[in-house]
């Protein structure tokens, strides 16, 4: 058995595995100009941190009054982000320095994300993770986005696992919110420092306030040992 015992471990992508808000950014930036939207901002995108891209066009209709369809902007969206992302998208080293130990430990691992699963499998892909991470759930496969906890709960059921043995690995507060509402501890690794004191990360069980130039593979590993053990 694992030294950590019946823990398993999920992880939210963008802005926790891999830093892909930039593309997420600029993908926005370029639909929302393509209907007529030019002052879109890095402010503005940070209020959809965290959340599933099918809420963020949700919330652009509404916000900017577009026209189109919620079908044409996500599709549009995405085949930008796609684009970009396959050209070059960062795995943040100590997150794939923690990734390898949890493989080396035989620790069941599974990946739960606000984007679709062409995105997901894209950057596992171009960064080298997917051989590690094949158990893979996207927002578009179950109900509710985060906050809600339907996409981790789905991982946890496809690891064969159960809620309150999963660990997630979450950088914003509505992850830690689903997370919480779906029983399970979490590790959390701000992307926006200004979110460390979001009250979704006082449910947390390590909280690295100084986010991913803070965060050390080891520290992590030795929290769920110290979880293992208090388990």
């Amino acid at each position: 058995m694992s030294i950590l015992g019946s823990i398993s471990v999920v992880f939210d992508l963008d802005g926790t595995l891999v830093d892909s808000e930039p593309h997420y950014f600029e993908a926005g930036r370029q639909t929302l100009a393509e209907q007529g939207v030019t002052d879109f901002t890095w402010a503005d995108h940070e209020r959809y941190v965290g959340i599933s891209t099918q809420e963020t066009i949700a919330s652009w209709k509404e916000r900017y009054g577009l026209d189109a369809p919620a079908e044409e902007l996500l599709a549009d969206k995405n085949r930008r982000y796609l684009e970009l992302a396959r050209a070059s998208t960062r795995a943040y080293p100590e997150m794939r320095a923690f990734v390898g130990m949890l493989a080396d430990e035989g620790v069941p691992m599974a990946v739960a994300s606000g984007s679709s699963r062409e995105a997901i499998e894209a950057i596992l892909a171009v960064t080298g993770l997917a051989d590690r991470l094949k158990t893979v759930v996207s927002a578009d496969e179950v109900p509710r986005g985060k906050p809600a906890p339907d996409v981790f709960l789905e991982a946890a059921r496809r690891l064969g696992a159960a809620p309150a043995d999963c660990v997630v690995v979450e950088d914003a507060a509505p992850g830690a919110a689903a997370a919480h509402a779906a029983g399970m501890r979490c590790i959390a690794v701000p992307y926006l420092a200004a979110q460390a004191d979001d009250p979704a990360f006082a449910t947390v069980g390590l909280l690295v306030r100084g986010g991913q130039s803070a965060f050390t593979a080891r520290e992590a590993l030795d929290w769920l040992m110290r979880s293992a053990r208090a388990a």
